[in-house]
């Protein structure tokens, strides 16, 4: 094979001196390592149809069971994802389960994952998954009597400047309130644990002890035998062609070998679940798309590394290392990444594609600056696998919102192994009990539509999306490929003024706006931790809102219509909403759509426009979601009509006490609050324009109102708006100022601070319910259950003391907070309120459990009189904690001390 390389050497003399190991491309399947095998099994006599890799002829027909005429479930893709999904519903006792496999039992990207299980990931609800894979693959060699390769090894999360060390920490505190054993270290402490590494460089790690390695391979085989022992059929050598689908419900699948009846289908084709999804008869979008990932596999060193040795991820140099039959596995994840398959389906398996020594010469470099004692290594093999990546780098789960009983599960942005076991678990329960057992929205499919299926879109997305997962991400960081493609109408108007843009569902949204002067440059590259320097732009646009008014193009709301020829709109809602609807016509009502654990669906205004017409406004990003759960719920009835109007209506919100001058002098209409109550809504003429729905609410708390446009006068009431409010000070602003007046006056937004696990009850919204009225609704049974036992988590609003917002770290969200030294819950949201002059969070806290380890009931003794701290990246900083919003106080305590110093000041 290879002789000995000297690795330091430039790119030209690397690639000459691994020719050998180019040569032998045709051999490659030969030379994958053992640990990289599918691994070889048996037929398992009476538990199931698995034929092992061994027993199909190569190149003949094999001798292939009979495909079952139907199934309760199929699933698609014989990986370790797919695997584990058959695994978790025998577990829950699904019996008529088949899984196919267009090849062979893990002959895809699972052949070749570098084999990492890694807690240390971005979200919590993916640590959560891998922390229950690592439990998982740990007891699956005694449940199975198959060796997996696991060796706990830790791992150690190098940190090159101080900006990677603050997100450590960050990341620390996190993972240590999910229970996930975590340590910040030095680098002296580094150099320690593992004896290769170069500390010269390094300001410090996150060490994670708890972290491991397996063969991913023989993971798959092991949860393939299990899943067969309880009844799962796995058949080999089945293509899936398409799934059959029936008045918006799977019926079958058809294969290549015949159809095969169902009544649930579950995607887990890995880099063809896209193809398989546009393959249906009704298609399915699911988004993701393939790169190609490199990594090397040494021979063994002199000094044979340790199989313990811990793994090393250096995501500033983009590379990661684990020990590997004593030598090292190593790779990384580049800048220029490497997309393929973007023209379809043409592999049947992924096999062992060409190497690209010039491609992989930055992270071989940057594995040598991090281990120097490597360049006399000698190198065994350069794997090049393919690897699916999704828009937002998050795995593809759940139903999808076309077709119900079609499940997904893909989209692993290269932590298939780490996610698969704790995936696999959350999409069978969801299966079996209608949802998870913890909050998945994060991973929902749902939160994509069919605008991210443009297969140009994923895969200049997944160009961006593949360095961005060793990129150092600051807080309120945005993507940068895929933009402008869903803009309102006044984009360039808003553009020209000196809007920062951000991108939500697609939907381009001011962030703020820069003043003519201002260093535009220096604002898009600022990228901090700590007070930003965009503080000051926003901090204007608040006072505005406060004092004067401002405009915030909010058209990237959802926006439905409910009609119907009879009552059975108003029925529909009031069985879905928490809240009445059944109120005259003009009124807004704020209300939950729950389910029926009493937890949030959705969040939303409701207009009751006619006596059986309403419009229903939601989060940007519910336009999905909702739209699906609403589907679900509703009758199939002639009469009754729901339509998506979120593209007819341009929306702006009008913040400020001068509000009601400028909509008054443009429409010559009374718009003071005895003319025009709060919470109601007038279809008016503003300017011109005819048929604008004006509504007395801002979702800020201030007064104010929000104008939905008919989108060919947006344009025009703009400008009259603008024209007209230049007497009253008006300017323009983004959704940054929203985000601090919404917070300093405790208003909660669902994906933020609610979700579906979160009930009205818990979040102080029980005026929202109507328990008075004989009428019900989704989700009373729980709350009146709960109501009656207590609740055992409280949402509150807490304000820093002894804060420095010039020189301290700010709160972002996610942050641990404390109470009397005790972990109690964690910030979901945060923003300096510039009215309090200090930093806002939002969150849940909950009292320690009870003597027997049972919730306690929570009472508003225990928020009040507790000793508050929230936990900033290791650091804590004292609290007030309320459960309604204290703006009010402060402004007196601030005006009575300016009054004090006033006085004091005149008396000199």
């Amino acid at each position: 094979m290879c002789g000995q390389l000297k690795l330091a050497g430039p790119a030209k003399e690397t690639t000459a001196m691994c020719s050998c190991v180019r040569s032998s491309r045709a051999m490659a399947p030969a030379l994958l390592p053992r640990l990289l095998l599918p691994q070889v099994g048996s037929r398992l006599a009476g538990r199931g149809l698995w034929t092992s890799p061994q027993c199909l002829a190569v190149g003949g027909d094999p001798q292939l069971p009979p495909l079952p005429g139907q199934a309760r479930v199929v699933i698609c893709g014989g990986g370790i994802v797919g695997t584990s999904v058959a695994y978790h519903l025998a577990k829950l006792g699904w019996t008529d389960v088949v899984l196919l496999e267009q090849g062979r039992l893990g002959a895809g990207t699972t052949r070749l994952c570098a084999g990492i299980l890694s807690m240390a990931k971005p979200i919590s609800i993916e640590s959560q998954m891998a922390s229950y894979s690592s439990s998982l693959y740990q007891q699956l060699e005694e449940e199975t009597g198959i060796k997996t390769g696991y060796v706990k090894t830790g791992s150690l999360c190098l940190a090159q400047n101080q900006d990677r060390f603050i997100s450590l920490k960050r990341l620390a505190t996190r993972l240590k309130v999910l229970g996930i054993s975590c340590n910040i270290i030095k680098p002296k402490e580094i150099a320690k644990l593992h004896p290769l590494v170069n500390i010269h460089d390094l300001v410090g790690a996150l060490h994670l002890p708890e972290d491991a390695v397996v063969s991913s391979p023989d993971v798959n085989h092991a949860l393939a035998v299990a899943a067969a022992r309880q009844g799962v059929q796995i058949l080999e050598q089945t293509a899936i062609q398409q799934v059959v689908v029936e008045k918006g419900h799977v019926t079958a699948v058809e294969t290549d070998r015949g159809s095969i009846e169902c009544d649930y289908f579950v995607n887990c084709a890995g880099q063809w679940a896209y193809e398989l999804g546009q393959a249906s008869e009704v298609k399915v979008s699911v988004p993701l798309h393939g790169c190609e990932h490199f990594y090397l596999l040494t021979k063994p060193l002199q000094e044979m590394l340790s199989p313990n040795t811990p793994v090393i991820i250096d995501m500033d140099g983009r590379m990661y290392a684990r020990p590997w039959q004593g030598g090292l596995l190593s790779g990384g994840l580049e800048k220029n990444p490497k997309p393929i398959f973007t023209e379809g389906r043409n592999q049947l398996e992924v096999q062992n594609m060409q190497e690209d020594w010039d491609h992989f010469e930055p992270m071989l470099s940057a594995l040598l600056r991090r281990m120097p004692n490597l360049e006399a290594a000698e190198i065994h093999q350069l794997v090049n696998c393919p690897e699916s990546f999704t828009p937002d780098m998050r795995c593809l789960m759940g139903e999808t919102p076309g077709v119900s009983g079609y499940y997904v599960l893909a989209g692993m942005n290269s932590s298939g192994l780490a996610f698969a076991g704790g995936a696999g678990k959350y999409l069978a329960e969801w299966m079996t009990y209608g949802y998870p057992t913890a909050n998945v929205w994060a991973l929902d499919i749902k939160r994509f539509g069919n605008l991210q299926s443009s297969r140009t879109f994923l895969r200049h997305r997944v160009m961006e999306v593949m360095p961005l997962l060793y990129e150092l991400k600051v807080p309120r960081w945005d993507f940068q490929t895929g933009r402008q493609l869903r803009t309102s109408p006044l984009y360039d108007r808003l553009d020209t003024q000196g809007a920062r843009w951000m991108e939500k569902h697609g939907f381009e949204r001011p962030k703020y706006f820069v003043p003519p002067g201002k260093d535009l440059l220096s604002l898009d590259q600022s990228k901090t931790f700590y007070k930003p320097d965009w503080f000051d732009i926003v901090g204007a646009e608040v006072k505005c809102c406060k004092e004067a008014v401002c405009v915030i193009d909010m058209s990237s709301f959802t926006k439905f219509e409910l009609t119907s020829t009879g009552d059975q709109a108003l029925e529909l809602l009031q069985y879905l909403c928490a809240n009445d609807l059944d109120v005259p016509v003009g009124h807004i009502v704020h209300t939950g759509m729950l389910n029926e654990r009493g937890g949030y669906e959705n969040d939303c205004s409701v207009v009751r426009i006619s006596k059986n017409s309403f419009f229903i406004i939601s989060p940007t990003d519910q336009q999905v979601h909702c739209w699906s759960w609403i589907k679900k719920h509703m009758p199939s009835d002639p009469h009754l009509h729901l339509e998506d109007v979120s593209w007819k209506y341009t929306a702006l919100n009008l913040i400020g006490p001068r509000a009601m001058d400028v909509l008054a002098e443009l429409s010559y209409v009374s718009m003071t609050p005895e003319h025009f109550p709060s919470m109601f809504c007038k279809e008016m003429s503003v300017g011109y324009a005819n048929g604008i729905r004006v509504m007395s609410m801002t979702h800020t708390g201030e007064p104010g109102f929000m104008l939905y446009i008919p989108i060919e006068y947006a344009l025009h009431v703009y400008n009259e708006v603008m024209s007209v409010g230049q007497k009253y000070g008006i300017r323009n602003a983004g959704y940054y100022a929203l985000r601090s007046l919404r917070i300093e006056k405790f208003f909660a937004f669902w994906g933020q601070d609610l979700d579906t696990f979160t009930t009205p009850l818990e979040c102080g919204r029980e005026f929202r319910v109507k328990f008075d009225k004989d009428t019900n609704f989704l989700g009373r049974e729980a709350l009146l259950q709960q109501r009656q036992e207590g609740v055992f988590r409280r949402f509150v609003m807490l304000v820093l003391e002894d804060h420095d917002t010039e020189l301290d770290l700010w709160p972002w969200w996610g942050e641990p907070v404390y109470r009397s030294g005790q972990l109690a819950g964690t910030t979901t949201s945060s923003a300096y309120s510039y009215t309090l002059e200090r930093h806002v969070c939002l969150g849940f806290v909950s009292p320690p459990p009870g003597p027997e380890g049972l919730p306690t009931p929570i009472t508003p003794d225990f928020i009040n009189r507790g000793d508050y701290e929230v936990d900033i990246a290791g650091q804590r900083y004292p609290a007030k904690a309320k459960l309604y919003p204290f703006s009010s106080l402060f402004t007196q305590q601030k005006r009575r001390k300016e009054d004090m110093e006033l006085s004091n000041f005149q008396g000199k």
